[in-house]
């Protein structure tokens, strides 16, 4: 059972056996902005670099990890989006950042097999230094990120309005309007709501100065 409740002002979900804070995108990168480059490895040392990844007609970042019960809400259908996008020539790629050593559900040997479980056919990435994220300006899991064909931001903002326990099921419909009017040669679709979930968990001393 997941229980949502307030403290402080903040909105807090509640598990069995953990309560953490439900945190928001930044939006420190806007419409428009270069993405900022990175060369990180998969799990089995494979180093891959933005350049790289980029699809023809655009690529989809997304901070996530193993652990976060947003990011498990929406697993597979991100994945199945991620392949139906493919086609259409916008390549996928997702980056986790967490502090490893206190976090070690998120260590890089369950990343492998979280992402095969979640029907991922595209890259999962260890951020290990946190730098990438800083980067990004990257602050919850998960946190989305839509590249135009010439590696600028086009999009960033919420999957769709579904979170674990109220009750929407996990469909990419924020998502799948932003990748259509990419794809169309449409405007981005400008004052989208922004992605929610776990903080990053920054290692200590390492928090970027928007968290807090």
């Amino acid at each position: 059972m997941v229980n949502l409740i307030s403290l402080h002002g903040k909105r807090l979900v509640s598990y069995p056996d953990l309560v953490m804070s439900e945190v928001q995108s930044t939006f420190r990168l806007q419409a428009g902005d270069p993405a900022p480059a990175f060369e990180l490895p998969e799990p089995n040392g494979q180093l891959h670099t933005l350049e790289g990844l980029r699809g023809d007609k655009g690529t989809l970042v997304f901070f996530a990890c193993n652990h976060c019960p947003f990011v498990i809400h929406l697993a597979g259908a991100v994945g199945r989006l991620a392949e139906e996008i493919a086609a259409a020539g916008v390549s996928t790629v997702a980056i986790m950042s967490n502090d490893v050593e206190n976090f070690p559900a998120d260590h890089p040997d369950r990343m492998g097999p979280f992402a095969a479980e979640s029907g991922w056919a595209f890259p999962y990435l260890h951020d290990e230094s946190q730098e990438v994220a800083k980067a990004w300006s990257a602050a919850c899991t998960p946190d989305f990120f839509l590249l135009d064909g010439g590696g600028c931001l086009f999009y960033a903002g919420q999957f769709d309005s579904s979170r674990p326990g109220n009750g929407l099921k996990a469909t990419g419909a924020d998502l799948r309007v932003a990748v259509d009017a990419l794809l169309t040669g449409g405007e981005d679709p400008g004052d989208s709501r922004p992605s929610s979930g776990c903080n990053i968990k920054w290692k200590v001393g390492n928090e970027p100065p928007y968290f807090g």
